[in-house]
Formats: structure tokens, sequence, C-alpha cells
């Protein structure tokens, strides 16, 4: 009864003449269909690795290779991850790239590498990713040494920028530092690699060998349970210090590193201006609680005096110029 009232309801508010019994039933059973369908999602795009011309490498990581590759009805450019699932499952890290798969696909801003989809075969899976123009932020690092106050600020102001958004959408990184960010065409800096963000905090002390510099000292006492979204504002101190003097600043022995960690013990050289030695300071602080927050250090004098214009700009021409793909199905 309800249902012939609700329909009714329906014919009144659209103005349509009253339909006859046999037809309301045909209507009914249409709407019933239409219900079962949306208790289920629609199913995604269906890729193919057919759909790609595979370029050059990109780059190659211990459970498979990145690739330039092109979508062959449109040209689009981006980049093809292929990971082994033999591999994969050697390395017991199944759970993280579904995490990676699920993280990064719902995430949209111009400073984050985005994912537009993935396929997979019966050895292999394949991430089409973004492809940022100029490669890794470390081998730019390690070829310039250090890298000038404004230039840093700049890179500083977007991290904190995407660090923000990930924040809002409850999502801690984990596992800020050079090696895990890209540089898009524009210079613009891309956070990725959100698969090993994830990493239970048994399984990062198992792997944390390359890590270890930019841990936070929560995650190296004891208190891994407990830590926050803060762990990332840590990484980014760290990382700031790493833009201006060329090192890590707790860069020593594994087991010195971890003292000097819990301590904070640190020396920032005299070339650094005071404004961004405050910065650091505020960042790399053992109490997370204290830690300077990303509103504020996208508000900080340092950033500021140095990049605030120059990072809009940044952000407004990767928006601006960002290519729109067939790839690319969702809402943005």
């Amino acid at each position: 009864m309800m249902k012939m009232i609700r329909g009714k309801e329906r014919n009144i508010r659209q103005r349509k003449p009253a339909t006859s019994s046999r037809e309301s039933e045909q209507m009914a059973k249409v709407e019933r269909k239409s219900n079962s369908i949306y208790q289920e999602p629609a199913p995604a795009k269906q890729f193919h690795l057919g759909m790609f011309e595979i370029g050059r490498p990109l780059g190659k990581g211990k459970f498979g290779r990145v690739y330039l590759a092109r979508e062959r009805s449109t040209g689009f450019v981006c980049a093809l991850k292929v990971l082994h699932k033999n591999e994969i499952q050697k390395g017991k890290v199944e759970k993280q790239v579904r995490r990676e798969i699920e993280i990064q696909s719902n995430l949209r801003h111009p400073n984050i590498l985005q994912l537009y989809g993935h396929f997979h075969d019966s050895k292999r899976v394949f991430l089409i990713l973004e492809f940022a123009g100029k490669g890794e932020l470390y081998k730019h690092l390690r070829r310039e040494t250090k890298f000038p106050e404004w230039k840093a600020a700049q890179y500083i102001a977007q991290m904190a920028a995407a660090l923000k958004y990930l924040h809002k959408k409850h999502v801690m990184h984990r596992d800020i530092k050079p090696e895990n960010i890209l540089v898009g065409i524009h210079g613009e800096l891309k956070i990725a690699d959100f698969g090993w963000s994830v990493h239970a905090p048994n399984s990062r002390r198992a792997t944390m060998c390359g890590t270890l510099d930019y841990l936070p000292p929560e995650m190296l006492q004891g208190n891994s349970n407990y830590y926050n979204e803060k762990v990332d504002l840590w990484s980014l101190g760290v990382l700031m210090y790493e833009f201006l003097v060329g090192e890590a600043p707790f860069e020593d022995t594994p087991v010195m590193t971890q003292r000097r960690i819990t301590r904070c013990e640190m020396t920032i050289p005299s070339f650094v201006s005071s404004e961004a030695k405050d910065l650091i300071k505020r960042l790399l602080v053992l109490d997370p609680e204290k830690r300077i927050p990303l509103e504020q250090v996208q508000k900080h004098p340092w950033i500021i005096k140095h990049c605030v214009k120059g990072e809009r700009a940044s952000m407004r021409d990767s928006k601006s110029t960002g290519s729109k793909s067939s790839l690319d199905s969702s809402d943005e």
C-alpha cells in the first residue's frame, strides 16, 4: 500500500497521467531492478595491457618496475607500475598493495601523485599512475647537494598543503622522505608511494633501514601503537633540514641515530637563516602535541618571506595544465 501511495505521489509531482494497474506493476519491477543495481557499485572501467603503448623504464623497485606508457585511444601519457604477484606474495605485502590502491585512488591534489586505475593478469598487477615529468626529488637533491632557501621554502609549502589535505582525509603518510616524492613537469612536488605509508609498526621496524633517519621518536620509544598524524610533522621537519643542509639532522650509525632522534640532538649549521631554524625547531619537537600545526607552517614568516606567491603560482599552473584523460572517470 505504501509503495502505491509513493507511486501516486511521484505521479502527482511529475504531473503525469495516472497509470493502469498493469503499468504500475511494470514500473514497480523496473524500480526494484533499479534499486538492486544501486546496492552494489557499478563496475569500474575495464583496463587491459593492450590499451597502452609501453615506453622506457622510469624506475625499478623490489617488486617490479615503472614504465612510461601512453593510452592508445587518446595519446594520454602516464606511468605504468608493474608489480609481480609472486614477489608481492614472497614479501608478504599483499595488504600494502591493496591499501595503496584503496587510498591513492581516492586522492585528488596537485601535490599528490594521482592513481587513475588498476588491473591485473595471472602474474602481474598494473597501477596506472600520473607521470611526473621531472622524476625523483631525491636525484635532484643529490645533484644540487642542497637547495637554496627560496626553493626549499616553496617545496615545504607544497608539502604542507598536501599533508594538510591528507590529514583532512584521515590519511597518515608515515614515510615522507625525498625518495618518496616526485617532481612534476612544472617543478611541483608529488607525494607518492602510499603503499608503504600504511605499514604496521612492526613491519616498519623490520624494514626501516632506509627510513630510520626520518622516523619520529614516538615510533622508536615503544609507543608506536599510539602515534597519530603528527608523525608527518616530524618527517616534514627532517625533510626541511635535509633540503637546506644536504643531509638528515640525526644521520649517524643506526644505534646513534636512534639515540639522537629520541633526544632530538641536532646541530643546525650557521648558514641556515634564523627564520628557517625557527621552523625546523618547531617541527622537530619530541612531544607530538607541541609540534607546529600545518596551518601555522603555511603562515610561518620563512614561508611568507620566500615563496607564498611562487608556491601559489606553481599550484595554479599544476591545476590549469593538468591533462584530463579517459583513464580518470572519477569525479574530482
